[in-house]
Order: C-alpha cells, then structure tokens, then sequence
C-alpha cells in the first residue's frame, strides 16, 4: 500500500505561484497513476489533475488548465503540482492521490477511482 505525504503549500497573493509535491512510500509508485484534488470550505472534493504512471498522459480540470502542470520523479518516488497565476478561488487543501491499477494510462476525474490519499496541503491565495 502507498503511503502519500503532501508539502508546498502556504499563503501566496494573487497571480503568485506554488509547487506542490507528494512524496510516496512504496515501491509501486512508479507503475501507478497519480491524482490531484482539492477542497475549499464547504464544497465536495474536486478534481484538479492527474498524470499516468509514466507520465504520458496528464489531464486537468477546465478551472486549471493552461496555469497547473502535474509532474512526476519515479526515481524519487514523488509527484509534483506546478501551480501558476493563483487566483482566490484556488484556496483550498489540496490531496494527492493514487489509483491502485499497475499501468493504467488514465486517470478520471471522480475521487471514488482512487485508493489512498495523503492528509493533504493548505493552499491560501490572498487577493
């Protein structure tokens, strides 16, 4: 079972920029697809990217697309979250997460594909 710990995230003003990265445990991680989502106060979990196994394929939720680009260093066993002209309406925890499917080159949209979670970032972008 992969274990996932998040850091990077912190308060920024608006148009800033962060990177988040998501280091994991386990030897799996670098056949697995990885996930990104987020969740502000009061709303349900939402997707944000994810990025396959050997990072071929990535796709990314309209609201970050063209500012958030999701990475990966299967050598080190961690995923990335390059996050770019930040708005307030990215404040949110931000989670990593990851599909428990060997070489799968997709990952969807809906948190119910993915199996294990870390505790998650604090992302607050001030206006």
């Amino acid at each position: 079972q992969v274990q996932l710990v998040e850091s990077g995230g912190g308060l920024v003003q608006a148009g800033g920029s962060l990177r988040l990265s998501c280091a994991a445990s386990g030897r799996t991680f670098s056949s697995l697809t990885m996930g990104w989502f987020r969740q502000a106060p009061g709303k349900e979990r939402e997707f944000v990217a994810a990025i396959s196994w050997n990072g071929f394929n990535r796709n990314y939720a309209d609201s970050v697309k063209g500012r958030f680009t999701a990475s990966r260093e299967n050598a080190k066993n961690t995923l990335y979250l390059q996050m770019n002209g930040l708005t307030p309406e990215d404040t949110a925890v931000y989670y990593c997460a990851v599909k428990n499917e060997h070489y799968s080159n997709y990952g969807g949209p809906s948190p119910y594909e993915y199996d294990n979670w870390g505790q998650g970032t604090q992302v607050t972008v001030s206006s």
